[in-house]
């Protein structure tokens, strides 16, 4: 649909009020119409997202329809147990009351998302907001036109417009028009750090709560004490998975210098076997998203020594899955989220010039390090702060429901995915339920002479 007008969003925020999203039958089975669609469309979404970048149908699996199908039937299985009130402990000098934090649903939410995983990056929070009981209006990403278009038209079949809506317009014209003529219940946001700042400057006017999920510079550290030909493996994977593409990916490699070369070597190594001598044909290696960031990226080749990869086709929007080295800290691909197939290697000696590195990149979204020493693994956790990580992986954290994604500072605020995702799109009502057949006097003034009575009681 087009941008939603003040009068469907009104209409949305009538359809809210009626209480027809709350309960847990209706919840179950929206979220099962999901499923379904989603299922029906299988091979529709495959094409779609190969058209826009690329994928192949096994990595559509694993990043989006599979990744967001695992999302639904884990929710729909737990949604019960996750809407049921839990009751808590109540202090002594509320006894004998009982304690409980009931789960409610925000209200009219905002889902704004990006275009390197069109699908899963939109409807995945949309799961975590139909479970909590919330009516959504959906932003897909306009630069991906062939997934928003299938999106659009499982949505708009599916779903009454009053529930769900979607609209795939100019996101720079149609957010801050919505924002500025409606106060949304929650804005929840996957992107650059830049556009957050605004979306969050609009939210703000209004006191609207945000989840913004933006990026980051994502190091990977790569000790001395370390499996290095797996290291590389895992990293390489990851790196060039959606042609570099993914906020989580790692975004340079601090390198202990005494592995470096062989690092190096097992990266190209891997580099060969995963994509062939030319990875442009092959059918596993994706694109990039539009001439804008082809050309962006393009500019980054200048600012290293490439040791492997480096050649691009502009009309291919095609560039091969590059390492660079003595690349400068002051240089943009130093500074910059590089959000493609680029990867500068730096070597360090002593953990304090690897950590003064990071330090200028603070709150990455993510970190990794690869390790076999556990006193080294500790250290790094300890002394990096990040989103979310991992111990010799990188980027797979994410595809584990039952923890928290998100970052922090500049790498974004919030988090979600299973029952996070729940709680995200909830408020959390705290209820104290009293009995009327217990009322003792020392409850009540006077309270002169009571004071011993009130310090045993409030401790």
């Amino acid at each position: 649909m087009a941008m939603p007008t003040l009068n469907q969003l009104t209409d949305i925020r009538h359809y809210y009020n009626s209480g027809a999203t709350k309960s847990y039958s209706f919840r179950k089975q929206q979220l099962q119409k999901l499923r379904d669609v989603v299922i029906a469309h299988e091979q529709e979404i495959y094409e779609a997202l190969f058209a826009d970048l690329k994928k192949s149908p096994e990595e559509c699996w694993i990043t989006e329809n599979g990744f967001l199908l695992a999302e639904i039937n884990n929710t729909i299985k737990k949604l019960e147990s996750w809407m049921a009130p839990k009751k808590v402990p109540t202090n002594l000098m509320n006894l004998p009351s009982k304690s409980f934090i009931y789960s409610e649903p925000l209200g009219i939410v905002l889902i704004i998302s990006p275009w390197n995983y069109p699908f899963q990056l939109l409807l995945t929070p949309l799961v975590g907001a139909m479970a909590a009981g919330n009516c959504v209006v959906l932003k897909s990403s306009e630069f991906a036109p062939a997934t928003a278009a299938i999106m659009q038209k499982m949505i708009s079949q599916t779903f009454d417009e009053k529930y769900i809506s979607i609209t795939q317009q100019d996101g720079a014209t149609i957010i801050p028009a919505m924002m500025n003529h409606f106060s949304f219940d929650h804005i929840f946001y996957t992107g650059s750090t830049q556009v957050g700042k605004i979306i969050y400057e609009m939210a703000a006017k209004n006191l609207v709560p945000v989840t913004l999920e933006l990026g980051g510079k994502s190091p990977c550290v790569v000790e001395q004490e370390v499996n290095v030909k797996v290291a590389a493996r895992r990293i390489v994977m990851t790196k060039f998975s959606n042609a570099g593409q993914m906020c989580v990916a790692p975004d340079y490699i601090l390198v202990h210098t005494s592995v470096k070369d062989l690092l190096v070597q097992e990266m190209k190594n891997a580099i060969l076997e995963f994509y062939g001598d030319d990875a442009s044909l092959n059918e596993n290696y994706g694109k990039i998203i539009n001439e804008k960031q082809f050309d962006r990226l393009s500019q980054y080749l200048q600012q290293g020594t490439v040791v492997q990869g480096g050649k691009t086709d502009r009309t291919k929007l095609y560039i091969e899955p590059t390492l660079l080295e003595d690349v400068a800290m002051n240089t943009t691909i130093m500074t910059d989220e590089i959000f493609g197939p680029l990867l500068p290697v730096i070597p360090f000696t002593e953990m304090s010039e690897a950590l003064a590195i990071i330090e200028q990149r603070k709150n990455p979204l993510a970190f990794y390090v690869f390790t076999s020493n556990k006193q080294k693994e500790e250290q790094w956790l300890q002394s990096v702060a990040f989103g979310g990580g991992c111990v010799n992986n990188a980027a797979l954290h994410l595809t584990n429901h039952q923890l928290p994604f998100g970052g922090r500072g500049f790498s974004g605020t919030g988090s979600y995915h299973g029952k996070f995702s729940f709680d995200t799109f909830s408020h959390k009502k705290s209820v104290m339920k009293t009995p009327l057949w217990f009322d003792p006097a020392m409850k009540y003034p006077p309270m002169k002479g009571k004071m011993k009575l009130l310090k045993w009681l409030i401790r």
